[in-house]
């Protein structure tokens, strides 16, 4: 008979954490880019965020991914309009306030894609529906 393997933790990259975190990796401290991040790292650091992670996530740099959330765009929209760094909260905040005509035009483009998306999905939803109740009455007739 074997004896069960002790169970390891998972681990993952900095990077990877960063991502799941929501943050930008080259912010964050020395020690948490030098290392690997245990799930239950993760977990803890995303129940109770230490200062710098909290600080990160108020005050930034962001990754592109939260900046284009922020700024209700697309990371594709970041691209065109020629942002490839992090930014930080105040110079989103600050791009906000001076609603260029790009990020108008960007914000538009992405009211449309989520509406195309919304159709899609109703028409899906709607196709199902008359599926499940065509089977429905035949299994009736039967």
């Amino acid at each position: 008979m074997t004896t069960p393997k002790p169970k390891t933790s998972q681990t993952m990259k900095p990077a990877t954490a960063a991502k799941k975190l929501g943050i930008y990796l080259a912010a964050t401290p020395a020690e948490f880019r030098a290392g690997v991040v245990s799930r239950d790292e993760l977990n803890a650091m995303q129940a109770e965020p230490p200062q710098w992670l909290a600080d990160l996530r108020r005050n930034g740099p962001h990754p592109r991914q939260v900046v284009a959330a922020r700024l209700g765009i697309s990371v594709t929209g970041l691209n065109r309009a020629g942002i490839t760094e992090a930014l930080t909260t105040e110079q989103i905040d600050a791009l906000r306030e001076e609603d260029p005509e790009w990020l108008r035009r960007e914000r538009a483009l992405q009211a449309d894609v989520r509406k195309e998306a919304q159709r899609l999905k109703d028409a899906a939803d709607k196709a199902a529906k008359v599926k499940a109740e065509r089977a429905a009455g035949k299994s009736l007739r039967k």
